[in-house]
């Protein structure tokens, strides 16, 4: 902003800011001071809707530069060329907090990622996790809900959340995870980002890969134990954010190196697992990470409200070589995450500095709404038109995915070897001693909490099934508290 008068939103300089007119010294306020009027009703109006899940955040601007010919799998012009750097901005979040939340807690963390490519915005909205708590996006509400704060007591509650987990098996893979020593990172900058779900690459010859996202930090996985998470959320709650802008600050710009699993098309209907199913990953040694680029963060945002608190993500911004695949809790997101920020930013959020392609232009036939900026002047706004106006290239963003079968209300196939429990046995026995047993500690003082016996057993029997000694141990824990 520019030195000068101060002036009010028209532009008319302002004589006196530090005092309201009144009638006579003392008076009562007058109505006509429209300075005073038009600032309490810009203040009452200076927040939108929080966001439902994923409130509490933070972002900053960097680059993805492209370190391996990936022109084989996909023919998305960002990923052209080894050398190639393309723009982002990745915003950070916890997921059930609200804005005012504190960043030390334990809790995924989003990892939202927006591409400025020359073929407009591409995001990649994923966790920190690889895997996640259900599999289909029906259950989505009522998942949050449990996360949330209880109708009656207005807390979160442990009998809604492990009421919820224990009737919902699925979910044992993820709370294996959030429970273990990576639940509470340390920093936003010493932990993993994954785009979780399958996504879609197909290639100049139209041939279709399957691949999952993993952005490996380079400074190093760092966590925090409970205890120290507990006493560094009540010391400095806006702890993660403040890191991330202190090292941006310094210089010390975070990097991840990105790597991508890719499966082609003809395997997913065989795999030993559903490939589209959220709750799974695919084992490194089917699918082994290949490095394709590195991401690098190295510029504040100027003001956290415009970039960071109305920054609008969804999975349904694609380009052309990436699209989706059946995962069914992606498929709800195309669509939830758009609607959204409608809802919370309003219909013209795209206009935004901070959302807006960079190096292409949004030309769209949609107008008016709230904050609509007039962009088109004159332009029709419909199509075909025998204008100039935009049309339609012909050749869609992706493969289009062979489907049979009747419509209905149906669970996904099963696989060989899926089940709810494997993979969460697999990666507790992954674990080393010292690892378990603070992923003990971490369970049982919460399913501890319950108030009824049979919500705590459900709980522990989905451990107990991933692996008996886990299902052992956590049973003599949660018993040793509730005495």
């Amino acid at each position: 902003m520019t030195q000068g008068p101060l002036t009010t939103e028209a532009g008319a300089p302002v004589a006196d800011n530090q005092n309201s007119e009144t009638a006579g010294v003392g008076g009562p306020v007058l109505v006509q001071d429209q300075l005073l009027l038009e600032k309490l009703a810009h203040f009452n109006r200076e927040r939108i809707p929080e966001r439902i899940v994923h409130a509490r955040g933070a972002g900053a601007y960097g680059t993805f530069t492209v370190t391996a010919d990936v022109t084989r799998y996909t023919r998305a012009a960002f990923l052209s060329e080894i050398g190639k750097e393309t723009e982002v901005f990745l915003r950070f979040s916890t997921v059930a907090g609200n804005l005012g939340a504190a960043d030390a807690v334990r809790d995924p963390r989003g990892f939202a990622l927006k591409f400025y490519t020359e073929e407009g915005n591409y995001d990649l909205v994923g966790n920190n996790t690889p895997v996640f708590f259900i599999k289909d996006a029906i259950k989505f509400p009522d998942f949050i809900h449990t996360q949330k704060r209880d109708p009656y007591t207005g807390s979160q509650e442990a009998d809604n959340v492990w009421d919820f987990w224990g009737l919902s098996p699925e979910s044992t893979h993820q709370v294996t995870w959030l429970f273990g020593d990576r639940g509470i990172p340390a920093s936003y900058r010493h932990m993993n980002g994954y785009g979780s779900h399958t996504f879609q690459w197909n290639n100049e010859a139209g041939e279709v890969f399957w691949v999952k996202y993993h952005f490996k930090t380079d400074q190093g996985i760092k966590n925090l134990t409970q205890a120290e998470a507990d006493v560094l959320a009540g010391k400095d709650p806006d702890s993660h954010q403040r890191d991330l802008r202190e090292a941006i600050e310094r210089g010390e710009f975070p990097t991840w190196t990105v790597q991508v699993q890719i499966m082609p098309a003809a395997d997913a209907a065989h795999y030993r697992f559903n490939p589209f199913d959220l709750t799974k990953v695919w084992p490194h040694e089917d699918y082994p990470p290949i490095e394709i680029g590195k991401l690098e963060l190295n510029r504040n945002p100027e003001n956290i409200f415009a970039e960071v608190e109305q920054s609008v993500f969804s999975p349904a911004h694609f380009v052309p070589g990436i699209g989706p695949s059946p995962d069914k809790m992606l498929q709800g997101r195309l669509f939830a995450y758009g609607d959204a920020h409608r809802y919370r930013v309003g219909i013209n959020a795209d206009h935004l500095p901070v959302n807006r392609p960079h190096a292409t232009e949004a030309r769209t036939h949609g107008r008016d709404g709230v904050m609509y900026d007039g962009r088109h002047g004159r332009a029709k706004n419909y199509e075909p038109n025998s204008f100039g106006g935009p049309f339609q290239t012909g050749r869609p963003l992706w493969q289009p995915v062979p489907v049979t079968g009747a419509t209905g209300d149906q669970t996904a196939p099963s696989h060989a070897e899926d089940d709810d429990f494997v993979q969460a046995g697999n990666l507790y026995r992954l674990m080393s001693e010292e690892e378990k047993t603070r992923l003990i500690e971490n369970l049982s003082g919460f399913i501890a909490k319950v108030s009824r016996d049979d919500i705590a057993e459900r709980a522990i029997d989905n451990f107990r099934q991933a692996d008996g000694d886990f299902g052992k141990r956590l049973q003599a824990a949660v018993q040793a508290l509730r005495g």
